[in-house]
């Protein structure tokens, strides 16, 4: 067991994805801040792995990978990044103790480390029983309104339960979208911590991908999700670019197989996910970047960090009406209702306008696109604070 020095708070992040080769925003800020307290030690927990609904879903079930030491990353010495996937045995609704169980696999894993008195760093909402239970001092960051997403009535019901729990019992509130700001208000000391992009490696010049489809392409990266993707609007769109290009999906795919099958037959084309360090170049290499996105109140609470990726590369974008993408003065992003977009992205496609590089990008004709070094700044005061409060004896 190695005990961390004084002074440096460590840190337990209860995330909603798993820590993997496609980076969301937890992994930039996380390692941002590890790279600036190098003496910082992490404990990352991801998502458990769940058998059965891997069964039920026609995937392989297999369980949690445990404890173990994380990737190298740059900058990141070893062994200060580990990570613990758990295993869901049962449901929630049938093991109502589930999330005391996993919370306790947590305390175990930290206690190992020698993580006396972290920092828990709350994502994902059910991390409420981790933080209730640990007394640990807490920060929670709130991503999406899952309060707004489509969900059974149970699975609401709780997760509108550990959402309440976080807001009012949590050191500090991370919010990453003006709407969150709002609709977390009654939290104690709230703080707006958008999203960002690296600017200097998503202009940085790269060559085509090999798989990406011959002739003129319009590209979303995200995760393929039907809380955000609207599904008709991407069939309708590919039929529509029929004989022009191809509507092309970068991205770890979480749809019923019935769902992606329509999208193939419909002239979809899916490519899974991709490494995060090469998802420049399927931005830089498309004629247009697109966000068929499904507008209700769920996504109005998103920061989409494709908003920074796709500008930062200067190609054209079409998006539905959502958040960050409507309130843009960028010129090259044009907003349109779903039943304008397919014609608009069928018309983007034809015109083919040359990207804007790097270094032609007007400095003041838009505004600033913010960094991951900003907001890992900004994520790091806020740490600051939360680890000066006093833990809550357990």
């Amino acid at each position: 067991m190695t005990v961390g020095p004084p002074g440096v708070p460590d840190l337990v992040v209860m995330s909603l994805e798993p820590w993997d080769d496609v980076w969301r925003r937890n992994q930039y800020l996380v390692a941002g801040i590890m790279r600036a307290r190098p003496l910082m030690r992490v404990l990352f927990v991801e998502p458990a792995s769940d058998p059965l609904h891997a069964i039920t879903r026609g995937a392989r079930p297999r369980r949690g990978r445990g404890l173990r030491p994380g990737p190298a990353v740059a900058g990141i010495g070893p062994r200060r990044l580990w990570l613990l996937e758990p295993t869901k045995v049962l449901p929630r609704r049938v093991a109502r103790d589930g999330d005391v169980r996993r919370s306790a696999a947590v305390r175990q894993a930290a206690r190992g480390l020698g993580l006396s008195g972290p920092v828990l760093w709350v994502n994902d909402p059910y991390g409420a029983t981790l933080a209730r239970v640990s007394g640990w001092p807490t920060l929670y960051d709130v991503t999406d309104d899952w309060n707004s997403a489509v969900r059974g009535s149970a699975e609401s019901d709780r997760v509108t339960s550990s959402d309440r729990y976080l807001v009012e019992h949590a050191d500090a509130v991370t919010v990453c979208s003006p709407a969150l700001v709002e609709r977390k208000a009654d939290a104690r000391f709230v703080t707006l911590v958008t999203n960002g992009v690296d600017l200097e490696r998503y202009r940085r010049p790269t060559d085509r991908p090999a798989d990406l489809p011959a002739g003129k392409t319009a590209v979303y990266v995200g995760t393929l999700h039907a809380d955000r993707l609207d599904l008709a609007l991407c069939e309708a769109t590919a039929r529509a670019l029929d004989g022009v290009g191809t509507l092309v999906l970068v991205g770890p795919v979480s749809l019923e197989r019935a769902a992606a099958d329509r999208l193939r037959r419909a002239g979809v084309v899916l490519l899974g996910p991709r490494p995060f360090d090469e998802v420049p170049a399927y931005l830089q290499h498309a004629e247009v970047l697109v966000v068929p996105h499904v507008v209700d109140a769920f996504t109005d609470s998103l920061d989409p960090l494709k908003l920074y990726e796709y500008r930062a590369v200067g190609r054209d974008v079409v998006a539905t009406p959502v958040a960050g993408f409507r309130d843009t003065s960028d010129p090259r992003v044009t907003v349109s209702p779903s039943e304008e977009f397919a014609g608009h992205v069928r018309d983007a496609l034809s015109e083919g306008r040359p990207p804007v590089s790097g270094t032609d990008l007007p400095a003041e004709s838009v505004e600033p696109i913010p960094t991951w070094d900003r907001q890992v700044a900004l994520m790091t005061k806020v740490i600051d604070v939360v680890g000066q409060s006093v833990p809550t004896p357990r």
